[in-house]
């Protein structure tokens, strides 16, 4: 019971509010039936005293043998119950009566069990120099009756204040607990993070203004508990991706060494064949330029490998200007005019005459190159090189297009992977080194860009936009 006191609000205030309405009820009837009595009592007396005073005035008019009609009409009050007159010398004296008998005030007095109220008076008969006391008593019998009332129902007032206790208290707790109870509740969701809720916050009093302290508390901790879930969810993609970068960095550098072991293994090993003139190796001339070939393909590797490690570490950072491609274009044409007429490549450039975008120079310099380079160096004899520069809304499309070949369906998706070749023997018989096009990749991300590939219908068709 007392476990079950303490832990509900509901039972605490019904039994505080009962023991407080049942003490009050009966402080104030006892109080009522204290001081009822008493001050009616109070009232009767000074009724009594007023009567009195009215009745000396008429006897100091009257001389002692002449007041027995005033005081038979006197004592005929309904609230006077006996007189008695005593002179100067405290001796009782016969108050004389128009009835011819004389009243003893002792007689008249023990002839009744009823409370009587006294009050004494001093005054003169008319001729008379003698100080008389007059003494009246009154009958208070309403007041014992009062009293005795106030008795026979106080076990129904009492059960009535009890009964009246248990339902007013019933109804206060209910109406004091219920909200207490639902932001109770409230709060239990809250803290097991239930906050799919709303209270239905009408009160305009303390506790109203408590359930929408709860509703902004509830929508503030669902926005941050939103924001904390989104940035966690951020946070884990940031990690992945940068998982995914450490490895994509480990598995570059592993295949960056391995292929620079292959034209290094080379070029020792035909270095010692011509040093120690072992076999085919004394033909120093044709292993010399050889070595140099192998050479000059790592030179083109370290240099491809300086760039992307540039733009690793700097390419957020790159200078960007407007310039003409065009110009960069054409000029890489001219350098590789004669590789174009030995092929017998019939090149189509159809662009305006002026393409100014907003960029590195250097870096969309090496796109072009690497681009049409390829174009040039994996064209069969004969073939037919479209280069196409379109301008759509805010940006330039480039499309650069070689006929005669294709690339398996299976290696479209590879081939801007770091060192991938198609073919391994014709990318050694033309010096690739298997990064240009990763290379390619990288320099348009940080231009906001992103090189596409496909098969047409005669060829190769590689394609970008710029700014």
């Amino acid at each position: 019971m007392i476990k079950k006191f303490n832990d509900s609000l509901f039972i605490k205030i019904f039994m505080i509010t009962v023991i407080l309405l049942l003490c009050v009820s009966l402080s104030v009837f006892g109080l009522v039936a204290v001081l009822m009595p008493q001050t009616y009592s109070n009232e009767l007396n000074s009724v009594l005293s007023r009567q009195t005073l009215n009745f000396i005035d008429e006897l100091e008019m009257t001389a002692l043998e002449d007041s027995g009609g005033l005081f038979d009409q006197f004592l005929e009050n309904i609230n006077i119950f006996s007189v008695e007159l005593y002179d100067d010398n405290g001796q009782g004296i016969t108050i004389p009566t128009m009835r011819g008998n004389e009243a003893s005030a002792s007689e008249m007095a023990s002839s009744s069990d009823a409370p009587i109220l006294s009050n004494s008076f001093y005054f003169s008969f008319f001729g008379s120099g003698t100080k008389y006391m007059l003494v009246v008593y009154g009958e208070a019998t309403q007041v014992e009756e009062l009293r005795q009332v106030f008795l026979k129902i106080s076990p129904i007032v009492f059960i009535a204040a009890f009964i009246l206790a248990l339902l007013a208290s019933t109804l206060f707790s209910r109406i004091i607990t219920s909200p207490v109870l639902r932001i109770s509740g409230i709060a239990t969701k809250m803290s097991e993070m239930q906050l799919d809720w709303k209270l239905d916050a009408k009160r305009t009093d303390e506790l109203g203004i408590l359930e929408k302290s709860l509703n902004i508390m509830s929508q503030n901790l669902q926005t941050a508990l939103s924001d904390l879930k989104n940035a966690n969810a951020k946070l884990e993609e940031d990690i992945e991706h940068e998982k995914e970068l450490e490895q994509a960095q480990m598995d570059f550098f592993s295949a960056a060494s391995h292929e620079l072991k292959t034209p290094i293994t080379i070029i020792k090993g035909q270095l010692e064949g011509m040093l120690l003139g072992i076999g085919i190796y004394k033909d120093r001339e044709k292993y010399l330029s050889r070595s140099l070939e192998v050479a000059n393909t790592l030179e083109v590797m370290v240099q491809e490998l300086l760039t992307i490690s540039r733009l690793q570490t700097s390419g957020a950072d790159l200078k960007k200007e407007p310039f003409d491609c065009m110009q960069v274009i054409q000029r890489y044409l001219r350098e590789t005019e004669d590789l174009i007429i030995n092929k017998d490549l019939q090149v189509s450039l159809n662009a305006p005459q002026s393409v100014t975008v907003n960029g590195n120079r250097l870096l969309l310099g090496k796109v072009f190159s690497n681009v049409i380079g390829n174009a040039i160096k994996y064209s069969p004899q004969e073939a037919v090189i479209n280069i196409t520069v379109n301008y759509t809304q805010s940006h330039y499309l480039f499309q650069i297009e070689n006929s005669g070949t294709h690339i398996a369906k299976e290696n479209i998706d590879k081939i801007f992977e770091p060192f991938y070749r198609i073919e391994q023997s014709r990318s050694r018989k033309t010096g690739g080194s298997g990064l240009g096009l990763y290379i390619v990749q990288k320099i348009l991300q940080y231009h906001n860009s992103v090189c596409d590939v496909c098969n047409t219908e005669k060829g190769v068709c590689f394609s970008f936009e710029l700014l």
